[in-house]
């Protein structure tokens, strides 16, 4: 979501981010939703402010943690793997910051990994995707073509 390098967050995790409503039901349920990154605290900190978010945001920076859940990818610190697949199974490589979703549980001192998502498994959290794609014009993605002669004529006037 936010490579050390960077001045400002992904476009698409902060679209994500934008996305998401009230968290209050977690809490009451004693569970937490936290993002991470590996930018530096100050850059995070100042990012969120310019958004108005009060989500928790970790910084991860200097540790290996985004590494581990197969995120942040650099052959040069381990082998890329990314929603299960290692390089050479991706349609096509990809190297960088990816954006994924893991679940934890902390029982007293430790902590256990208990689910990873990753690229399109992380939608289903928010509506936007959903609500995208049952419109005309779907996600509006670079990649994507338009029928020719779309829109027809207006159903109602």
């Amino acid at each position: 979501m936010f490579d050390p390098e960077w001045e400002e967050g992904c476009s698409g995790c902060t679209g994500y981010a934008n996305a998401i409503a009230d968290l209050s039901l977690l809490s009451e349920r004693d569970t937490t939703f936290a993002l991470v990154s590996r930018a530096p605290s100050a850059k995070l900190e100042a990012y969120q402010a310019s958004k108005g978010w009060n989500i928790l945001w970790y910084s991860s920076f200097g540790s290996d943690f985004n590494y581990d859940f197969h995120v942040t990818l650099d052959a040069s610190v381990q082998p890329i793997e990314y929603n299960y697949r290692a390089k050479a199974q991706m349609a096509r490589p990809i190297e960088g910051e990816e954006h994924g979703l893991s679940v934890f549980l902390r029982d007293g001192a430790n902590v256990y990994h208990t689910y990873s998502t990753y690229a399109r498994g992380t939608e289903a959290l928010t509506d936007t995707y959903q609500l995208l794609d049952t419109t005309p014009y779907g996600r509006q993605e670079d990649f994507e073509v338009f029928p020719t002669g779309w829109p027809q004529k207006p159903t109602y006037g």
